[in-house]
């Protein structure tokens, strides 16, 4: 059986994971509430959508039915009406260690974050920590966990510098920063795939928690005035006092897109970056100057292919 189930493919990271997965002579199963969105990919060789609420016991337990493996890549940055952070990342996780038990699935590669604890200081990460504890803590007999902890994931149709890319042309020449001094080491997308393939097929990784770094470290100042040398619209970074950052992120919070939240904020408080020497193999700059300069166009075509 070489059938993978995938939750939340249809995402970022999944956009690169699955092309790779089927390279690999894996046949893919993506879960998905709204498969009519993501036709593109089911035009993939070996790849099946399949129309399910991963929230929901009985279909998840449909869905995956099958499978010799699950990837959960599901994970939100800002909590919603419908999706809080325990319901997405500490009960479905529990969830899905159970029904994969139930259905002798042998490895759940479950997606975490970097800093992700119990006591950190803000929702977004206890939830993340919570949620790999429980995954771990409640797998066992045949199932074997392996989570990632990744700093931020860049690529082409990433969110993270792609929004700065964004607010760079918006700005009138002089950009405001919040949480300047805020540390990352980003790490590419296609290291972050590598690492869950190898997992796939290496027993010794069984039960690890990986972090994922890229080989250098920034400041987000630094991150920004990156981008906007590569997207070719000069711009001054100004950092904002811790003050002005924290009400920032109190307005930005409570508008439509929540931009910039206070729980965001806290999360940044905590440097993004590898306690060991863990670097992926792909520095930034080699990378993103390639497809910040087509954003635009990219996201453009990315909305129309799922709103056909």
């Amino acid at each position: 059986n070489r059938t993978i189930g995938v939750l939340g493919g249809t995402g970022f990271v999944g956009g690169h994971l699955v092309p790779a997965l089927v390279s690999e002579g894996y046949r893919v199963r993506v879960l998905t509430r709204r498969p009519h969105r993501h036709r593109d990919m089911s035009t993939l060789a070996d790849v099946e959508l399949v129309k399910c609420n991963v929230y929901d016991a009985q279909d998840l337990r449909r869905g995956l039915t099958g499978c010799f493996a699950v990837i959960n890549l599901i994970g939100i940055l800002n909590e919603s009406h419908r999706y809080s952070f325990r319901l997405v990342h500490v009960a479905l996780p529990g969830k899905l260690v159970e029904i994969c038990k139930q259905l002798k699935i042998r490895r759940l590669l479950h997606m975490s974050a970097l800093n992700a604890d119990s006591g950190a200081p803000s929702k977004y990460l206890r939830s993340k920590g919570e949620g790999e504890n429980k995954a771990h803590a409640t797998a066992g007999g045949r199932l074997r966990v392996t989570s990632f902890r990744p700093s931020v994931i860049f690529g082409p149709g990433d969110s993270f510098l792609n929004r700065f890319a964004g607010l760079v042309k918006m700005a009138p020449g002089v950009l405001p920063l919040a949480c300047a001094r805020a540390r990352f080491a980003p790490v590419y997308v296609g290291d972050v795939v590598e690492a869950m393939l190898k997992a796939l097929v290496d027993p010794d990784l069984a039960g690890k928690r990986i972090e994922l770094c890229g080989p250098r470290e920034y400041t987000l100042k630094g991150l920004v005035e990156r981008v906007a040398e590569w997207i070719h619209h000069p711009v001054r970074v100004i950092p904002l006092p811790e003050w002005a950052s924290r009400l920032e992120a109190r307005v930005l919070g409570v508008l439509p897109g929540k931009l910039f939240t206070l729980d965001n904020y806290r999360s940044m408080k905590i440097p993004s970056t590898c306690r060991e020497q863990r670097p992926g193999r792909t520095p930034l700059e080699a990378i993103a100057p390639l497809y910040l300069g087509d954003a635009t166009c990219q996201s453009r075509l990315q909305r129309y292919r799922r709103n056909v």
